[in-house]
């Protein structure tokens, strides 16, 4: 099951199952002026099931996102990533809370949650707070979370060849984007939504 979700476009699920040897592979994109609370709930249920979440949230205002992912593994031989980045700017509010839950007896499971944060402004705010709930010992689970400002040095070394310095912050914001935006499936909506963000970055 593969999708792309634009959140306030898009109608968003709450919670799915998926089965033994099921594929999971779903993008969540929020473009600046949404809003939105995003809660999901995936039970992983049989062996051989994988599941890739991923997500990108832009915000430039006033805006107040806010994702609640819980990955519970109910069965053995499983495998989860999770991988999100934002972007905040202005008096903007954002918030990636996730969860994952390895049931007891559910062994041989790969789980993973990565959340990644820029800060536009000294006003904007982001709260992570990644999870791990483990009840079996032959795993194999992480999850880091990072929030921090554009690098300076990167934008010294673009300008020191000829970059604007407003071009080399575009720049620096859709690179720390395009791996979300990599992990679209088909080529044609990956192209589509990758200008459309671009677009939406250049206007922050």
């Amino acid at each position: 099951m593969s999708r792309v979700f634009i959140v306030g476009k898009s109608e968003l699920p709450q919670q799915v199952s998926v089965g033994r040897d099921e594929v999971l592979d779903w993008v969540f994109i929020v473009l600046p002026g949404v809003s939105a609370d995003i809660p999901l709930t995936v039970d992983i249920d049989g062996p051989g099931a994988e599941v890739r979440l991923s997500g990108l949230y832009l915000c430039g205002g006033d805006e107040r996102v806010s994702f609640d992912i819980e990955v519970r593994h109910n069965a053995g031989d499983s495998h989860s990533h999770q991988f999100f980045n934002g972007i905040a700017g202005g008096t903007s509010r954002a918030a990636f809370h996730g969860r994952i839950l390895v049931q007891e007896g559910a062994q041989r499971i790969k789980a993973f949650q990565e959340n990644h944060n820029i800060l536009l402004s000294e006003e904007a705010r982001v709260e992570t707070t990644p999870q791990l709930e483990i009840y079996a010992d032959d795993v194999e689970c992480s999850h880091g979370a990072t929030t921090g400002f554009l690098s300076a040095e990167e934008q010294f070394y673009m300008r020191s060849r000829g970059i604007p310095e407003s071009e080399a912050r575009v720049l620096q914001m859709i690179s720390f984007l395009s791996p979300v935006l990599a992990r679209i499936g088909d080529a044609g909506e990956r192209d589509r939504l990758s200008a459309e963000v671009e677009a939406a970055v250049r206007g922050l």
